[in-house]
């Protein structure tokens, strides 16, 4: 049995747990795995906070745009969408080149001066003690395939996939 659903959701911090809750309560009742559930709705929930964070609010006297939440489960793999309406990812890469930049002319300045800096690792690792910044790290650790793009007209699209494992087929059984 296939199975698809798809939210719109206000940019508001409640939306997220419930985005969560509806992903849970599908898979729960596919009979998928609930260690594989439980990082799937991890993913999702970074995924939402990231969409209500960023994305953009509706103009004075508008309605907020809010985010869409798309899940589709076909056999044992699982594809979520997560659509905002905010910059996009192009103002964010710009963002950290540009503070990259800058790092990077610090790093020259202090090497004519005669100190080494710490040389970077080509591995980029979230800042674990930074505040925000770490959920589309954890997105990517926990999906089997990840992908962040901007959408057509505005906003960010993370979409991510994860092969499904199953405990139990209810459905598979009541058709």
């Amino acid at each position: 049995m296939d199975i698809w659903w798809s939210l719109h959701l206000r940019r508001e911090p409640a939306s997220v747990p419930l985005a969560r809750r509806i992903l849970l309560g599908t898979m729960a009742t596919a009979g998928v795995d609930p260690e594989v559930s439980y990082e799937v709705g991890v993913a999702l929930t970074e995924a939402c906070a990231n969409a209500v964070e960023h994305a953009a609010p509706g103009s004075a006297g508008t309605e907020d745009d809010g985010f869409q939440v798309t899940a589709t489960i076909v056999g044992d793999r699982l594809r979520i969408e997560v659509t905002d309406s905010g910059p996009g990812f192009a103002l964010r890469l710009r963002r950290d080149r540009a503070a990259e930049g800058r790092a990077a002319e610090g790093r020259a300045a202090e090497s004519k001066a005669g100190r080494t800096a710490p040389r970077r690792s080509a591995v980029v690792t979230a800042d674990t003690s930074a505040e925000s910044g770490r959920g589309l790290f954890l997105i990517r650790a926990l999906a089997d395939h990840v992908q962040f793009r901007n959408h057509p007209r505005r906003g960010a699209v993370v979409s991510f996939d994860k092969v499904l494992t199953y405990q139990d087929r209810p459905l598979a059984r009541a058709s």
